[in-house]
């Protein structure tokens, strides 16, 4: 699946590794999780598998997880691991900025950057700290709540990527909730640096359980689109 969103033209790809209370997520990416989890993934095997997809292609590769799996492993050993396996970044979902130091130093520590979190709610003190403190990109919430497909575009959220790209250098990539045409244009038109697509995709593979070859052209499709979309 990844070297079909690597082929249908994605710049970064996201790899979830899995937690089992994954407080930021919503319906499709909770049954995703459990079904990873059940069929044995750990950080070891996500270590593995960016392995095995770093030997054949360059595109970023950004991992996103909860604090728990990197305390388990350690700071150190985590992003050690991460770098080795191939892993250009990584976003830890659940770190309050106040606790985002050890985090942040562990990355750089490894040469990846650490990917924080932003949102329409943040304060323009609090960003101007984010934004000291994170690295590759900023992730943007753009929906309030857990992530899942929505049809809207929040208006404070174009408002909050002119904010951010008016005193920030740093690329602004908004998640949560991006599934259609018209949302990839507004955020592209707003001046977003790229956007993330996390459930949709992942509802394609979960309708489709046990057929992979239809998995893959519903994503390679899903993506093509979605790309051609960027203006």
């Amino acid at each position: 699946m990844i070297r079909e969103v690597d082929r249908a033209g994605a710049d970064v790809i996201e790899v979830v590794m899995p937690f089992s209370d994954p407080v930021a997520d919503g319906p499709v990416m909770q049954q995703a999780i459990q079904r990873a989890l059940s069929a044995g993934m750990n950080t070891d095997s996500l270590f593995s598998l960016i392995r095995d997809f770093r030997a054949e292609s360059e595109t970023p590769l950004v991992i996103l997880t909860y604090a728990n799996p990197v305390v388990q492993k350690g700071l150190g050993a985590f992003y050690r691991d991460a770098a080795r396996a191939g892993a250009d970044g990584v976003a830890v979902a659940d770190v309050p900025l106040e606790e985002t130091e050890p985090f942040c130093k562990a990355a750089r520590d490894a040469g990846i950057d650490p990917i924080l979190f932003v949102s329409q709610t943040t304060s323009d003190k609090r960003l101007e700290m984010i934004i000291e403190r994170a690295g590759g990109f900023l992730y943007l919430v753009a929906a309030l709540g857990v992530t899942g497909v929505r049809g809207e575009v929040d208006p404070a959220t174009i408002e909050c990527i002119r904010r951010i790209k008016g005193i920030s250098s740093l690329p602004v990539v908004p998640g949560f909730g991006i599934s259609s045409s018209h949302q990839v244009q507004a955020y592209s038109q707003a001046g977003a640096d790229g956007v993330i697509v996390g459930s949709a995709i992942v509802k394609e593979v979960g309708d489709r359980v046990g057929r992979p070859g239809e998995m893959r052209i519903a994503v390679g499709e899903m993506v093509r689109a979605l790309v051609a979309d960027i203006v």
